[in-house]
């Protein structure tokens, strides 16, 4: 299996300090490993282009009128929307498909708002809230949440523990911590995390490997991705590589909760091989 060109392309990316990653181009940078061609820098001009196309209402010097008047353009004219009839398409993942179909999860579509909004001078964040990702706005001393996968409704507290709730089938208690915005690192981890479990349903190992790949760039030390790539590079007929993975993972993390089991396999493999050779 070949080394994925873009992979050090997206390292160069994402080596620079958090606050300096260029979220668009990074995000845009991931999606280069399926679409190799994929012109990156004209596809950060498309978010120039939707900032110009917000109109006058973007300029306004009220920056809650400004806010409204994104939602209105992003969500009713341009049409963006949450993708919920195939929420798990990888497309929902990449950038570029997001902004040419107009379909994303909410993490995606929190990044086409997050990204127009700054070039309004708007002051915009993400925030991970367990199991959906939102999109905040500062505006002086209030804190505007938004759902994107939802046509960019404005949330209340109560209406997050009720997102969240209907995400995870049971009740959480949302937090202040809960409402903290993301890091830039963090957020293309998350992106990648929900590729790679698109791509992990329809069992898609060579993919599955070449997302875990870019979450390693991000997280050397995200032992549970060892441990997965592992199983993908098994699934795939490649199980010298998963025993590779799998005694790193052992080696690097002693008390992982699934220690003892990853170790069983670990082994069983190992004989198998031994007895074919």
């Amino acid at each position: 299996m070949n080394a994925d060109p873009s992979l050090s392309e997206f390292a160069d990316e994402v080596s620079r300090p958090d606050g300096e990653i260029n979220l668009a181009r990074a995000a845009l940078v991931i999606a280069r490993s399926e679409y190799p061609d994929l012109d990156v820098a004209g596809y950060v001009r498309r978010f120039d282009e939707l900032a110009v196309g917000v109109g006058a209402g973007g300029r306004a010097a009220d920056p809650l009128q400004r806010l409204h008047r994104l939602r209105e353009y992003l969500f009713e004219e341009e049409g963006f929307a949450g993708n919920s009839q195939e929420y798990y398409d990888p497309r929902n993942s990449y950038l570029n498909e997001v902004l040419d179909r107009r379909l994303g999860i909410p993490i995606t579509l929190s990044l086409v708002l997050i990204e127009v909004g700054r070039r309004l001078g708007l002051e915009m964040e993400g925030i991970g809230l367990p199991g959906h990702f939102i999109t905040g706005a500062r505006l002086g001393g209030e804190h505007v949440l938004l759902d994107p996968f939802n046509g960019g409704s404005v949330l209340t507290g109560e209406s997050c523990g009720e997102l969240v709730g209907r995400a995870l089938g049971r009740t959480v208690a949302l937090k202040p911590e809960h409402f903290q915005p993301v890091g830039n690192g963090q957020f293309l981890t998350r992106m990648l995390a929900n590729l790679k479990g698109s791509y992990w349903r329809e069992e898609q190992w060579d993919r599955v490997i070449r997302v875990i790949d870019q979450i390693l760039v991000l997280n050397p030390g995200a032992g549970s991705e060892w441990r997965d790539r592992g199983v993908a590079w098994s699934n795939m007929g490649l199980p010298h590589r998963g025993l590779a993975d799998w005694e790193r993972y052992l080696t690097d993390f002693p008390h992982a909760a699934d220690h003892d089991k990853v170790k069983g396999q670990f082994r069983r493999v190992r004989e198998k091989l031994a007895r074919l050779n």
